[in-house]
């Protein structure tokens, strides 16, 4: 029996994969113009591992500029729901289970979310960013501390994940893993989850089987 349902934030819960990837690939074209697409390597990273990964070493002076263009372009970025999901989350809420957002986000961001919807808070019992946890995503600590948080186990909880590194965080959680193809094709998410879907338009806890 499912008790505890976890949620990503881009791309799961917000499908804002599409404005991030024209930042990203904004920003690249800038510094890697010999490297078309990618942002597309970067989908379900944090702000640290893209910059470890890319803005290391004589790139390392850019972080600063990079991080104003980002909170700039945040400000004045849309937050539209993936389809069927407030539908999706009050079901859960009416039968009891409980309900967290997980996510590498910062409260910063999170203000923004809040201001667009401010009955957000209202739609969940936990609402985990990373200043709640050292490691993050492909980490599994960010899953397991909010089932610490509903005491639940791996078993009674589900994951809902978009992302290569947050289905790896969900997976070895121990949880049940429901992979959104929002940001990748169901191919690439097969191997990383229990089961695939397109949004949650369709979508009921029965079908977890």
């Amino acid at each position: 029996m499912i008790k505890a349902a976890l949620f990503d934030l881009d791309g799961v819960i917000f499908d804002t994969e599409p404005q991030y990837t024209v930042f990203w690939g904004s920003v690249f074209r800038s510094y890697y113009p010999e490297q078309p697409g990618l942002e597309q390597t970067i989908k379900g990273q944090t702000l640290t591992q893209i910059y470890d990964r890319f803005f290391a070493g004589p790139l390392a002076d850019e972080r600063p500029a990079i991080t104003q263009r980002l909170n700039e372009y945040e400000r004045q970025m849309t937050f539209p729901y993936v389809a069927g999901f407030r539908e999706f989350i009050a079901s859960l809420r009416e039968k009891g289970v409980h309900t967290a957002v997980v996510t590498s986000s910062n409260n910063v961001k999170m203000a923004r979310v809040y201001e667009q919807h401010p009955d957000f808070t209202s739609l969940f019992d936990a609402i985990l960013t990373s200043e709640d946890f050292q490691r993050s995503k492909p980490a599994p600590d960010c899953y397991l501390e909010a089932m610490a948080r509903f005491g639940t186990t791996p078993h009674e909880s589900v994951v809902f994940e978009d992302s290569i590194n947050g289905l790896r965080s969900g997976r070895d959680s121990g949880a049940l893993v429901v992979a959104l193809a929002t940001s990748h094709s169901v191919d690439t998410l097969r191997p990383l989850s229990d089961y695939q879907i397109p949004d949650f338009s369709e979508f009921n806890l029965g079908q977890l089987t």
